[in-house]
């Protein structure tokens, strides 16, 4: 049987990037998918290609940083499959390469609002349906918040708000056996390619900096992990932050 067999999941940003490959990943383990975005078309698109894995997936186009969006979600994922059991926090919008000193309201709002406050919402929404057989909860966090990144500042703070958030969730809702781990990942997604595109002596700074000498693939290289997690085989391990990133931060 495929280790997510009979489980569900939602996905948010799962339009492309991280979040595509962990679902792409979660269609071949076998669950069954909720994915969200805020581009409809784009989310249609990858609705379509995890199908074509086999998997039965709802396409629920939301804002992860509005909290009605959120509960609008969980509960169109319960009433689809009747239950949830994973919830994967992927969205994140920001300003790569802003300095502090040139942060303005609407950046910062959109950065802490899709990604801190978006996680908030989706896991408040989602414990009434986790605490009923227990669950994974994998939100996303970054090496640039762990390091501290030049011209990353609202978004490393973002970040590290989401592994304090994360560690003082798996505490509070351990007794109801469900687990809250992080993944901070280095991969290609489209943000990724276009920062690096644009920054070409921070790219050959980073690809140093990797071990394993290359960015990583959204489902071949992050997806696994986000598997694992989710599996029975993670049924220990709650409250980590787990660098997928091909060795860029060792700690």
């Amino acid at each position: 049987m495929k280790i997510l067999q009979g489980k569900a999941a939602v996905i948010t940003g799962a339009g492309q990037g991280v979040g595509l490959g962990i679902g792409l990943a979660y269609a071949d383990a076998g669950a069954s998918l909720v994915i969200t975005g805020r581009d409809a078309a784009k989310l249609e698109r990858a609705a379509g290609e995890l199908r074509s894995r086999g998997a039965q997936v709802l396409a629920v186009p939301a804002d992860a940083a509005s909290r009605a969006d959120a509960e609008r979600v969980v509960r169109a994922a319960v009433e689809r499959f009747g239950r949830l059991d994973v919830l994967i926090n992927n969205a994140q919008a920001s300003v790569p390469g802003q300095m502090l000193e040139d942060a303005v309201d609407a950046s910062i709002n959109m950065t802490i609002g899709s990604g801190l406050l978006g996680t908030i919402y989706h896991m408040q929404a989602a414990l009434p349906h986790l605490k009923k057989n227990g669950g994974s909860i994998i939100n996303l966090g970054s090496h640039e918040g762990i390091i501290g990144g030049v011209g990353f500042s609202i978004y490393a703070a973002t970040k590290e708000g989401i592994r304090g958030l994360s560690r003082s969730a798996a505490r509070e809702w351990g007794k109801y056996k469900i687990r809250v781990n992080v993944i901070c990942p280095a991969a290609l997604s489209p943000a990724a390619v276009e920062f690096l595109k644009n920054h070409q002596a921070e790219a050959e700074k980073y690809r140093a900096n990797v071990a394993l000498g290359y960015f990583g693939d959204p489902e071949k290289d992050i997806g696994p992990a986000a598997v694992y997690l989710a599996s029975d085989a993670a049924r220990y391990v709650t409250g980590q932050t787990i660098n997928v990133d091909g060795g860029q931060s060792m700690l």
